[in-house]
């Protein structure tokens, strides 16, 4: 159940980054409501990583949660704010999706 959670926490840290994003892009009401997703989606990451660590090794937790942040976010960019696919930064992110899984594969 813990990585299930693990995973949600994840998922909610692209969103409080494509938050940021979205900040960076708008102006006036608009910006203050996507800093309040912001603030809202970090509170709910951070109280589910913590959750998860009750019971998962902080080290594997940490770099699974920080994996599926950062291939979210940029799987994001890509798709949302016309960041360049390049081959390199595809290679890239599936690298991490495999360390990801290999810590997930290696832990107990």
């Amino acid at each position: 159940m813990n990585w299930i959670i693990l995973i949600i926490a994840g998922l909610f840290e692209v969103a409080f980054a494509s938050c940021l994003g979205k900040v960076k892009e708008t102006t006036g009401n608009e910006m203050y409501w996507w800093f309040g997703g912001f603030l809202v989606c970090l509170t709910i990451s951070m109280l589910l990583l913590i959750k998860a660590t009750e019971t998962l090794p902080i080290g594997t937790a940490y770099a699974v949660w920080t994996g599926i942040g950062a291939v979210g976010t940029a799987l994001v960019g890509i798709l949302v704010f016309k960041d360049p696919a390049s081959f390199w930064r595809i290679f890239f992110i599936c690298t991490l999706i495999g360390s990801v899984i290999g810590l997930k594969a290696v832990s107990h």
